[in-house]
């Protein structure tokens, strides 16, 4: 029994150590506290509302869209075009990073090239459309097309260093379970 509530605690520990942390920032009006779970359940909303939708749509395109198209327009032989279309791929999508994951990951399984899946991740944080538009509308359109400009390059490099570096330490992704 002592084996079991040890990983219980390991489990769980930090959820609960946060909801006592939480209750007792709520019962003494401590802002931080408040504030801090204020945060934590927009968060929570926002995950809740946004990623049943986003599974939906990667199971659809799991579905869809066939390995051999990915292995054609995104595999290891696919070159600049391939880097062009996650880019694009990238800029068409909306939402948080957190939602790039599991469309990398399902891009990985599908048979997208190392470097291409850490060019969509690249581009899906710096070069989405709705968050280029916002950008503009804050900063400008000249310090916005010179972020890009300058980003651009640097999440291709980060691609191919990290293509030739998990390709030296023999990468795999395994399935979980």
């Amino acid at each position: 029994m002592k084996g079991k509530a040890t990983i219980m605690v390991k489990k769980y520990g930090f959820a609960l150590l946060f909801a006592v942390f939480v209750g007792i920032s709520r019962l003494n009006n401590f802002p931080a506290g408040i504030g801090i779970f204020k945060n934590f359940r927009m968060f929570f909303l926002e995950m809740i509302l946004f990623l049943p939708l986003m599974f939906v749509l990667i199971g659809l395109f799991d579905v869809w869209v066939p390995r051999e198209k990915i292995i054609h327009h995104l595999g290891p032989e696919a070159g600049t075009m391939g880097i062009l279309w996650v880019v694009l791929l990238a800029m068409l999508q909306a939402g948080p990073l957190y939602a790039a994951f599991p469309v990398a990951a399902l891009l990985w399984k599908k048979g997208c090239s190392v470097r291409n899946v850490f060019v969509y991740l690249g581009a899906f944080s710096t070069l989405k459309i709705p968050m280029l538009a916002f950008e503009i509308s804050f900063l400008g359109l000249k310090f916005s097309l010179l972020r890009a400009l300058f980003s651009f390059p640097v999440f291709i490099a980060i691609g191919f260093i990290m293509a030739v570096y998990l390709k030296k330490k023999e990468f795999e992704v395994k399935e979980p379970g």
